[in-house]
């Protein structure tokens, strides 16, 4: 007997919008410290997902 699917978890912050965004600022020379506090998510979520999609 198999256990049954579970879901839930954390939610995650980043969605498509906020990373699309933060790649566009970045691209513009924008800090990390800085984009981070205009989309209100950590600098370390923001470092993790622009290294994820690059």
């Amino acid at each position: 007997m198999s256990a049954p699917l579970r879901t839930g978890g954390r939610p995650t912050v980043m969605n498509t919008d906020k990373l699309a965004a933060a790649k566009a600022r970045r691209a513009k020379g924008e800090s990390v410290t800085a984009i981070a506090k205009a989309l209100n998510v950590s600098r370390a979520t923001l470092y993790r997902t622009l290294a994820d999609t690059e």
